[in-house]
């Protein structure tokens, strides 16, 4: 078994699904970031490429019992993840309604598991969608790293042109990433997280 079977598996779920967006350069930023620190297999969920209708499924999530082949699909997905950090902008105060219909789809999948945000906007750094977020994300069981990232002005560190567009992070983003890291990593190891997946 090589090194990187034996790691964790972090998901970076890209929330944002809109042309332009900019959350898909600072998810790979944080993909970059999160290689480097060497803790982490490191997997990008990028939710435009996710075909999720709004929720359809006939039953609640909680029995798994799925009918629809883009939810078992996503199911499988986000069942092999030890630990997430979703990467969203703020739309009215709050997270995305994409996210929202993401997260309601699943629900032992999501459970158990250590979870932080990297939040972008304005002023507010997205900061009011974290707080609408968390308790979601408590609510579906995940437990919460309180060491979040968030990202004020984020359009003015990213420079280039579409898929080439790079986030170029300032320093205090950097720290908190480090920061998140080592609590989905502590988090991670408390819970007995390594080696889980097939």
């Amino acid at each position: 078994m090589s090194d990187d079977a034996r790691r964790p598996l972090l998901q970076i779920i890209v929330a944002s699904t809109r042309p332009g967006r900019i959350g898909e350069p600072i998810a790979r930023w944080f993909a970059e970031y999160a290689r480097a620190y060497e803790g982490f297999e490191v997997e990008i969920v990028d939710l435009a490429e996710v075909d999720l209708p709004m929720f359809a499924e006939p039953e609640h999530p909680r029995f798994g019992r799925y009918t629809l082949d883009t939810t078992k699909a996503f199911s499988a997905t986000i069942a092999r993840a030890d630990a997430f950090v979703f990467v969203t902008p703020e739309y009215n105060h709050s997270f995305n309604a994409v996210l929202k219909n993401a997260l309601d789809h699943l629900n032992r999948e999501w459970a158990g598991k250590p979870a932080t945000i990297v939040s972008y906007g304005g002023v507010a750094a997205g900061t009011r969608a974290a707080e609408a977020l968390w308790p979601v994300l408590v609510g579906l069981n995940m437990v919460p790293v309180s060491a979040a990232v968030p990202i004020p002005f984020a359009m003015k560190n990213v420079s280039g042109e579409g898929d080439e567009r790079v986030f170029s992070p300032a320093p205090e983003t950097e720290a908190g990433a480090k920061a998140a890291l080592d609590g989905l990593a502590a988090w991670v190891g408390k819970l007995g997280l390594q080696g889980t997946r097939a």
